[in-house]
């Protein structure tokens, strides 16, 4: 069985500035920062924030499920500001998940704000399409909210 699941959250930061987050290792250091007792604690396994650069994210304490997850980068394209990332251990590979992707694209949507289209798709076996209903794009509506946000006053103070 395959799913897609598609979100957009509107953030008031330029598309340009959120790339520039989104696309590196800040937006790693902003999850620690800001989101650590949400998402948890991001560590660099591999890389240098490129194509093939692996990620470990050890969720908080109590959160339901395998309590860490890898994930690899497996497209970063400036041209369409797309960062696409999969789960390789743990996470959903761990409860049943055959592929797990992960895809953040931003989005023009005027000179002051962008649109951060959030994306999943999935492939389980037919015996476990119960679990697919745990697939879900919500943490990263949280990261492009939260990290809007803080981009959005950041920007504000400099003015």
């Amino acid at each position: 069985m395959r799913g897609h699941l598609s979100q957009d959250t509107v953030v008031e930061v330029p598309a340009a500035v959120l790339w520039d987050v989104f696309r590196s290792l800040q937006l790693a250091k902003l999850v620690d920062e800001l989101l650590g007792d949400v998402v948890g604690k991001v560590e660099v396994v591999q890389g240098d924030g490129g194509v093939g650069t692996i990620l470990k994210i050890i969720f908080p304490p109590g959160t339901p499920g395998p309590g860490y997850m890898k994930e690899r980068f497996t497209i970063i394209d400036d041209e369409i500001r797309l960062k696409e990332a999969e789960t390789i251990e743990g996470g959903f590979k761990d409860v049943g998940f055959d592929v797990y992707r992960m895809r953040l694209q931003i989005l023009e949507k005027d000179a002051e704000s962008s649109i951060v289209r959030s994306s999943v798709d999935y492939e389980i076996d037919d015996k476990l399409q119960e679990l697919a209903s745990q697939a879900t794009t919500k943490p990263m509506e949280i990261l492009a909210e939260v990290v809007g946000k803080y981009l959005k006053e950041k920007l504000n103070s400099t003015k």
